[in-house]
């Protein structure tokens, strides 16, 4: 973390990014996490769903946002990172029930998941695919209630998704500083 960030970083965070960096896992900046927590605050958020575990380094800055019940589920094909998150979700006294980690294809996952069901749909496009970047898109807004948002961490790389998300007329895009952009469904 920069020097001059706004945001400061507990031991769980700093244990999980520093984990993620051993690993070769990006982690989201502390500038996203801040934001997601702030979506998920906004939103009142009370389950979410997180494309791409990593060392859990996002979900706990989800869940720091989302109401006291709220259910996070997470998605990811590398069972070494969900140890990983599970390791930090437990070590910042997160219940077990609050989160859901599902090991998986997110495109296998996401179509058994319910209709207009979740709050806030985040893509962490460090550990996603950004050949499925269209398919999250559509899920998202079949998943999102009326008000949920779609966030996807990192810019790089977006521009198609961008363009994608500004003409679908059942979304409201914002790009965000350190290249999160979030969409609200209408």
């Amino acid at each position: 973390m920069a020097p001059d960030s706004p945001v400061v970083e507990d031991d769980a965070l700093s244990a999980a990014r520093t984990r993620a960096a051993a690993l070769g896992c990006p982690a989201i900046t502390p500038g996203v996490g801040a934001a997601l927590r702030f979506l998920a605050t906004v939103l009142r958020a009370r389950a979410v769903v997180e494309i791409g575990t990593g060392t859990g380094v996002s979900g706990l800055y989800l869940l720091r946002g989302m109401v006291a019940d709220g259910v996070l589920t997470s998605i990811d094909v590398a069972p070494e990172l969900q140890a990983e998150a599970k390791r930090a979700l437990r070590s910042a006294g997160v219940a077990p029930g609050r989160t859901r980690l599902i090991m998986g294809r997110a495109l296998d996952v996401l179509p058994r998941l319910t209709d207009g069901g979740y709050d806030l749909l985040f893509v962490d496009s460090a550990q996603a695919d950004k050949a499925d970047y269209a398919t999250y898109h559509d899920e998202a807004v079949r998943l999102l209630r009326p008000g949920g948002v779609l966030a996807f961490a990192d810019g790089t790389g977006l521009s198609e998704l961008v363009r994608a998300v500004n003409a679908d007329d059942r979304l409201v895009a914002l790009a965000l500083p350190d290249g999160l952009l979030a969409a609200a469904k209408v």
